[in-house]
């Protein structure tokens, strides 16, 4: 028995030391799941993946830029990719055409699928998405039944580190994530959590709840008004009424936001809408006049809707966000009305550092 567990050690001794010999350099990526060396990233944000696929005729890695991997002997395939921006960024695997989630990595739901992630790490200074020494929210997990869904869905919940020690209500951000993704995405690809913990700790936001919501639903407006909000507001100890009320989203998150809040203006006194604009030109199903409704709405109650919105704000990822389009046209369109609106614009394109720079921006607008 001795002998046998010597062996046994001396094995995966070998082995440890074969994989250390095979890594290339930089650092394993923070998503990397346990005892996986890759993804790699280097000190000047390149990435670098390595998957083992003997069988397979041809192995990509797609970043929303396709790289071709290189096989070797073993079937052992590898690649390297141009420098990076920080943050999180989803990433497949290809393997013979078929996109796949990389089994070295955590997975995150996005593109309508379970994906792969990688955090490219922020400039050494810049700690407004980093894990800090202050006091910490929670967030949970909540199941409600919806009577517009007739079934039981899920939120989660942010709540701010002194929630737990006071017996005061807090004003409420609901938080919309993006066409393909889910109610997850923004507690785990968004860092909530760290950015309000790190603003409130500064003194820059207000402590408030946060609710992130899935808004997968035939009925959004049906599922926030008539089941979200009165199970929030019974359920934790908030402040109701139009003046405590945030509602923000991105992408497909935020139209839900601009359609809720403009027909609901009595609801919210700050709109947050991030890489998103109501369509030009008519798409998944849903005819580009029928935008006109709103736009007649905001026309015929203009000085209502300014007064009304402390907050109506916009953010843009740049001219490669593959929602600017839409956006510049529809804020053109306010122009036109006399709508009174903020507008930022950071480069990244339609993606989560765009998305975590937003909120970051905007949740020190509110309650204020």
């Amino acid at each position: 028995m001795k002998t046998l567990l010597v062996s046994l050690l001396l094995a995966v001794a070998m082995t440890l030391s074969a994989q250390d010999r095979s890594v290339s350099g930089g650092e394993r990526s923070v998503l990397s799941v346990r005892a996986s060396q890759y993804p790699r990233i280097s000190a000047d944000h390149r990435a670098s993946f390595k998957v083992k696929a003997p069988h397979a005729k041809s192995v990509q890695i797609d970043l929303g830029k396709k790289y071709d991997m290189v096989r070797d002997e073993n079937g052992e395939w590898t690649c390297t990719t141009e420098p990076l921006g920080p943050g999180f960024h989803y990433y497949f695997l290809v393997i013979d055409g078929v996109p796949v989630a990389d089994p070295a990595s955590e997975s995150f739901y996005g593109c309508s699928m379970m994906t792969s992630g990688i955090e490219i790490p922020y400039p050494e200074g810049d700690t407004r998405f980093s894990l800090a020494d202050v006091p910490h929210g929670e967030i949970r997990m909540k199941r409600y039944f919806s009577k517009t869904a007739n079934a039981w869905r899920r939120m989660f919940v942010y709540t701010p580190p002194c929630y737990e020690k006071s017996s005061v209500s807090y004003p409420v951000l609901y938080l919309q994530h993006g066409g393909g993704e889910d109610e997850r995405g923004w507690s785990q690809q968004g860092l909530t959590d760290i950015i309000l913990d790190n603003l409130i700790a500064r003194g820059e936001a207000v402590p408030m709840i946060i609710v992130m919501l899935d808004g997968n639903t035939k009925d959004f407006n049906s599922e926030l008004f008539n089941a979200c909000i009165p199970f929030v507001e019974k359920t934790y100890r908030v402040k109701a009424g139009k003046d405590s009320r945030a509602l923000a989203g991105l992408s497909m998150g935020g139209i839900q936001t601009l359609n809720a809040c403009i027909t609901h203006p009595e609801c919210f006194s700050y709109i947050g809408v991030f890489s998103s604009g109501w369509w030009v030109q008519s798409r998944h199903g849903m005819p580009a006049h029928e935008t006109e409704k709103y736009y007649e709405k905001l026309k015929a109650h203009k000085d209502e809707f300014n007064k009304g919105f402390k907050q109506f704000w916009f953010s843009m990822g740049g001219k490669e966000d593959i929602a600017y389009q839409n956006c510049q046209a529809m804020l053109k369109r306010f122009d036109e009305i006399g709508i009174r609106y903020t507008y930022f614009e950071t480069p990244g394109g339609h993606t989560w550092p765009v998305w975590r720079e937003s909120l970051y921006r905007f949740a020190p607008l509110l309650f204020k």
